[in-house]
């Protein structure tokens, strides 16, 4: 086995245990599919970049961070929601950060952009790119989904 034929398989193994962990629980999220033309006519330009093309916006630019309301974050492509503002916390990354999701919302997949894996988010009903999520979160989960915040909108309670 060579090199690349190596990396394959390894990318293979790492993207199947993604596939399966989205899996776990299955999503009953009614699917929305657009066509790439649809898509741009409906979002701004920098939302596209993200939600469509896995962007990111630079650190500190997301009014969004500092959202301290009572409400839900929603997904900006689709209007799905994907966060009740009581799991938001500050995670000093400059990005929107939660602890927890609501279920069957996101699906899990795994992205080897930076060569070492990281597990990134989407919305269950458009597929659109929304973050990553670390292990470094606080109780009771542990984990950081730290969001896009031009992939979101906030809607207030």
């Amino acid at each position: 086995m060579n090199r690349r034929n190596f990396v394959s398989v390894l990318a293979g193994l790492f993207a199947s245990r993604g596939a399966a962990a989205a899996g776990a629980g299955g999503s009953a999220v009614p699917k929305l599919v657009l066509s790439e033309d649809e898509w741009k006519k409906r979002l701004a330009p920098e939302q596209f970049a993200v939600l469509r093309r896995e962007g990111t916006e630079r650190a500190g630019s997301s009014p969004l961070d500092h959202e301290k309301r009572k409400g839900t974050f929603a997904c900006a492509g689709c209007d799905l929601p994907l966060f009740d503002s009581s799991t938001k916390f500050d995670s000093g990354t400059g990005w929107p950060s939660f602890y927890t999701f609501i279920p069957g919302h996101l699906e899990m997949k795994t992205d080897f952009k930076l060569i070492v894996p990281r597990k990134e988010y989407h919305c269950a009903r458009c597929g659109g790119h929304q973050g990553h999520v670390f292990d470094d979160g606080p109780p009771p989960t542990g984990k950081r989904y730290c969001n896009n915040g031009v992939a979101l909108k906030f809607i207030p309670a």
